[in-house]
């Protein structure tokens, strides 16, 4: 009868070992998945903001294309000279005061 609770007490420290082992495992095996999902889903948000990126600044330098080039055009049409330029707007507001005191002149 010794040797029953001698051997039932190894018999359960070498289950709690082997549940140990195996819990220690478990928890091993699902921290690393999680280690690896967390790297591969950093590495796929990088990926992502590397791609927006790139298309942002594709699409900024076609808009920068498009404006030098309309931009070059108007200034290709206009007039150069500053003291033009003046002069027109000049004109320009001339003829909307004439335009102006003629509908004044109208109501009245």
């Amino acid at each position: 009868m010794s040797k029953s609770p001698i051997h039932a007490f190894f018999v359960g420290r070498a289950i709690a070992e082997g549940v140990y082992e195996k819990l220690e495992n478990s928890i091993t095996n699902t921290l690393s998945g999680l280690g690896k999902f967390d790297a591969e889903q950093r590495e796929n948000l990088r990926s992502f903001i590397d791609q927006v990126l790139e298309r942002a600044n594709r699409e900024a330098q076609a808009e920068n294309n498009t404006n030098n080039n309309s931009n070059s055009e108007e200034l290709d049409s206009q007039p150069k000279d500053l003291q033009a330029i003046i002069d027109d707007l000049r004109a320009e507001v001339a003829q909307v005061r004439a335009e102006l005191q003629k509908y004044r002149s109208r109501s009245s």
